[in-house]
């Protein structure tokens, strides 16, 4: 082979000439890599607002961010094969923790959610879980056929029950949520017939009132103020009332950054956290919020097109899975912020100040990459 034969194999972007696109050598998708940081850039901005100009905590969640950034970059480079290999190592550890957290976990405000390390460190396994029960039931049916047989839907419910189960317990019935939303895409992806759907709709629906008996009481609260946040507007309802207010109050383009009341004046609840969407209407309007959705949007089908390009099984169930987990993320925290559904502790993907969600979501995204990057195993 001479030199112009080897440089005709090559890849390249224009005839005789290698490719020197950074994003593209390190396995970056551009659409996604774009989206994402234009998110994370607009939601340092709002958070600098509900945090109230705290640059530490500021300085804080960025670091955070650029460490999740690096994790992406580093998972996108692994090939899907490996995640496959791995995948059942990553679950039963994620379940360990689980198990830890109930036995010895940091209890705070009434939840035991967090694992110390040494005084060192606190983390939340649960967060973990929202990549590891995807990669595991599609771990599961990588090598079956389309449209699963009973036996094998049994086993994937059970995969996604335990670790669910064990995350209720804690109790945090939001992240609950989100484990179980990966693991049900990863199912209905498989090729679940309309008819299973159906009987789990109403299976679903015969154990609702089971169901109502196990959870908290503050659970149950919560879920009947959504019906009349008014019965207890200085209780239960106080969350709901001062959302659904300052997003009303924002108008079109809102009052500007740092200028919002409900906000800056400390009615909302939890403003740099789960009710950081109220902040970003009341400041910045329905412009602002809908900006916001242009671009959730975009990365959610830019991640339904790779899931729907992969050439395996495996690829196509956890990029779509994952898919389904950010957008159930950012669909239930804007609903709860609207007074749709209950509150449930969701944050903001990408947005509300926190480390470990924001972490475990650009991971994922890491992988999603990597399944674009990579054809084959």
């Amino acid at each position: 082979m001479n030199g112009q034969d080897f440089i005709r194999d090559l890849p390249r972007t224009e005839a005789g000439s290698v490719s020197r696109n950074p994003v593209r050598q390190l396995g970056i998708d551009a659409i996604l890599w774009s989206a994402l940081i234009v998110v994370v850039i607009y939601g340092l901005f709002v958070l600098y607002s509900a945090v109230e100009k705290d640059s530490e905590a500021l300085f804080g969640q960025l670091l955070r961010i650029c460490l999740g950034l690096a994790l992406m970059v580093a998972a996108a480079q692994l090939r899907p094969g490996f995640y496959l290999r791995v995948t059942p190592a990553l679950y039963l550890f994620g379940t360990a923790l689980l198990g830890a957290v109930l036995l010895f976990g940091v209890e705070v405000n009434g939840s035991r959610r967090w694992l110390d390390v040494f005084g060192l460190m606190r983390f939340q396994p649960s967060e973990f879980m929202k990549i590891a029960v995807p990669l595991m039931v599609a771990w599961h049916f990588h090598d079956k056929p389309m449209s699963p047989s009973f036996k094998e839907l049994v086993i994937a419910v059970g995969l996604v029950a335990l670790p669910v189960a064990g995350i209720v317990m804690q109790p945090d019935l939001g992240t609950g949520i989100l484990v179980a939303a990966g693991g049900a895409g990863v199912i209905l992806l498989a090729g679940l017939s309309g008819r299973w759907i159906l009987y789990g709709l109403l299976a679903l629906a015969a154990a609702a009132p089971a169901l109502w008996f196990t959870l908290q009481e503050y659970q149950q609260r919560r879920i009947l103020t959504l019906f009349n946040p008014e019965q207890d507007p200085l209780g239960a309802g106080w969350n709901i009332i001062q959302s659904t207010t300052a997003l009303g109050s924002g108008g079109l383009f809102g009052k500007g950054l740092h200028n919002g009341t409900q906000s800056q004046l400390n009615f909302l609840p939890e403003s740099q956290t789960d009710f950081i969407m109220a902040v970003l209407g009341e400041e910045l309007g329905f412009a602002g919020v809908a900006a916001l959705l242009v671009l959730y949007m975009v990365i959610v089908v830019r991640g339904l097109v790779i899931a729907e390009q992969a050439t395996y099984t495996f690829g196509k169930l956890v990029a779509g899975a994952l898919t389904l987990v950010f957008f159930v993320y950012f669909f239930v925290n804007i609903a709860m912020v609207a007074g749709l559904l209950p509150v449930v502790g969701v944050p903001l993907p990408l947005v509300s100040y926190g480390g470990t969600s924001a972490i475990t979501l650009l991971l994922g995204f890491g992988i999603i990459m990597s399944i674009c990057n990579h054809k084959s195993w």
